[in-house]
């Protein structure tokens, strides 16, 4: 019997050992790289943004949280910031909207001049959907509600083309024991799903929270952040769109959301210590750590993997995303009240 409550206490004891590791528990953040803020966008909860180079305008995914996982009802929208205009004011696309809208991950992709096709993950009252526009110019037209039991937890998405994208789910558990075995084992129960027009079919599995994913469409690579296990997920995209898995990037904190630029490098919002994350997310805490990677993929093997700003949550907590444009950085967050605007 002692031998046995041994082995207890010593597998309980390295379990615990292992989270805290595995989490960036131990990572000491003192102070903000040195990067010069452009400005301070007050805009609560943008997780995520997408942009138009072309057309020099970002479209920020912002909800009003005041925890997370929410414990009431969320609101949100879509908010169109022109860079052109040095005032960065967030105008919002999604005012009338005739659904109830919490948005989540979002992508876009240009299907005419001045026109754009949009995705958005909903997320209300523990109802999942994925939302349908079309934007042209400054007005933006709601189109459709997606719903299929695929979506158990859908957190990010990226559009192929305007009948096909993937989205991932950041658990295979939703609630119970099962969810918070997940959580803290790191354990590989979380997928990508392809849809293309109204078929749903798992792309990947064995990943551990699936969250931010993007297409390199040069290579037909998908990368997909897997925060829970610190790394980035390189996929090969195959005839039947099934993600053929390629390698682990190491990235040595807890990746979010990506976004690929005009040069094919990776640019991600990450959250350096996972627990102090989901104390501030869970309102414990007043700040939390924010980190922006870039990872430069050149082929199996070769990739070099760069911490370009380190922040301990005093200038922004929890950063989700980081978008460049010319020589800035869009770089946005789960719930503070605003979003920064850093010069590269």
């Amino acid at each position: 019997m002692r031998k046995l409550l041994l082995l207890l206490v010593v597998g309980l004891l390295i379990f615990i050992g292992y989270t805290l590791q595995s989490t960036g528990f131990f990572r000491v953040i003192e102070k903000s790289s040195p990067n010069k803020i452009i400005a301070r966008v007050p805009l609560k909860g943008a997780e995520d943004i997408v942009l138009s180079q072309e057309d020099h305008f970002a479209i920020i995914s912002a909800t009003n949280r005041q925890t997370y996982p929410p414990t009431q009802p969320e609101t949100g929208g879509l908010y169109f910031i022109d860079l052109n205009d040095k005032s960065f004011t967030p105008i919002d696309l999604t005012a009338n909207l005739s659904i109830a809208f919490a948005p989540h991950g979002i992508d876009m992709f240009k299907i005419a001049d001045s026109t754009y096709h949009i995705l958005a993950i909903n997320h209300i009252n523990k109802q999942h959907s994925i939302e349908q526009f079309l934007l042209k110019g400054k007005q933006l037209k709601h189109v459709n509600t997606l719903r299929h039991e695929s979506m158990i937890q859908p957190n990010d998405l990226v559009i192929i083309s305007p009948d096909e994208f993937y989205f991932t789910n950041d658990h295979g558990y939703t609630k119970g024991l099962g969810k918070i075995v997940e959580e803290y084992s790191g354990l590989g129960l979380s997928n990508v799903v392809h849809v293309n027009q109204q078929n749903y079919t798992e792309a990947a599995t064995g990943i551990a929270y699936a969250n931010g994913i993007t297409h390199d469409k040069k290579r037909d690579i998908l990368y997909v952040a897997s925060p829970r296990n610190f790394n980035v997920n390189v996929y090969q995209r195959r005839a039947d769109a099934a993600l053929q898995f390629i390698e682990k990037i190491p990235a040595h904190t807890g990746v979010d959301n990506l976004t690929l630029d005009s040069e094919g490098k990776l640019w991600i919002g990450a959250h350096p210590n996972l627990l102090r994350f989901q104390a501030y997310a869970l309102g414990k805490y007043a700040i939390a750590p924010s980190e922006i990677l870039m990872i430069n993929y050149q082929d199996q093997g070769k990739f070099l993997v760069e911490s370009v700003w380190v922040d301990n949550g005093e200038k922004m907590s929890g950063a989700t995303v980081a978008v460049p444009y010319n020589d800035w950085l869009l770089v946005g967050n789960v719930m503070d009240d605003h979003f920064l605007i850093l010069e590269k």
